[in-house]
């Protein structure tokens, strides 16, 4: 792990919004670049630990979701919240060139462009949530409302 973190274009924009937050580097498995493992790498309660999703909508533009990492999105309810008619996951060979972002490292916060962002409501049921930090290995600790504040966030039920 490194010893002196590097900020990130995610940390430098809660920074600039004057939100305080935390970051917690680990140990990246390649082989399990999962949010559960990301979790059990920090010692957090997976609950409280939030990955980022991105998907394709049929109106041609993209939409980010934000879920807890152990819970499967239900595309019916982020397609309702988001005011479209359907959503799909956005294949993995796009993810770097929409959101700057590689898998296991995409964070809600600092995307090439910013997309209309939508964190599961259990979210506010904790005083702080993770998410990525923008990279593999580091997280983002912060306060869910000023999370969501910082990425002009929704909270939605988009969970089955």
């Amino acid at each position: 792990m490194p010893e002196k973190i590097h900020k990130t274009n995610a940390m430098r924009l809660l920074e600039s919004a004057g939100i305080v937050f935390d970051v917690v580097a680990y140990e990246v498995d390649e082989s399990d670049l999962s949010g559960v493992h990301a979790a059990a790498a920090i010692g957090a309660d997976p609950d409280t630990v939030f990955k980022t999703l991105v998907l394709s909508a049929q109106s041609g533009g993209h939409v980010v979701c934000c879920i807890p990492v152990a819970a499967e999105l239900d595309l019916k309810k982020a397609a309702r919240a988001a005011g479209e008619k359907s959503l799909q996951m956005l294949p993995m060979k796009q993810l770097c060139a929409v959101t700057g972002y590689v898998r296991g490292g995409c964070s809600p916060l600092g995307m090439k462009k910013q997309f209309p962002t939508f964190v599961d409501e259990t979210a506010v049921l904790f005083d702080r949530i993770g998410v990525s930090a923008g990279e593999r290995g580091l997280q983002i600790l912060a306060n869910p409302e000023a999370l969501a504040l910082a990425t002009g966030a929704q909270f939605a039920d988009l969970v089955r």
